[in-house]
């Protein structure tokens, strides 16, 4: 099941990221099999780091939390807070066709298949 990872960082923890980020990056080189995407949340003028994003595939919550667990940023105390939310993956398209099916569905009112 897919998992969006949002965390914003503490004010003023500049320095706190940037002296765990080696840490982190081995973390998630290691977990790269079950991220999708993922990368940092910065500015408007992309000057500057304020958190995190990333889509990681695991077979429950309780999955994300325990590697939220031992993630360095997460076990450093860098974020004021994390989000952790199921999704249903629409684009880019797991197999073609599955907007379109989505779309013939939903203007017959039929439901939407559950998350795969």
């Amino acid at each position: 099941m897919l998992f969006s990872v949002v965390c914003i960082d503490k004010p003023g923890s500049a320095a706190l990221r940037a002296a765990t980020r080696a840490d982190h990056l081995d973390y998630m080189i290691a977990a790269a099999e079950s991220l999708r995407y993922g990368g940092p949340l910065v500015t408007d003028d992309g000057s500057l780091s304020i958190g995190s994003l990333f889509v990681i595939d695991q077979p429950t919550r309780r999955d994300v939390d325990a590697f939220l667990a031992e993630e360095p940023y997460c076990r450093s105390g860098l974020f004021q807070t994390v989000t952790v939310t199921a999704i249903r993956q629409m684009v880019p398209e797991a197999s073609p066709g599955f907007l379109l099916q989505e779309l013939a569905r939903e203007r017959v009112g039929r439901p939407s298949p559950p998350a795969s």
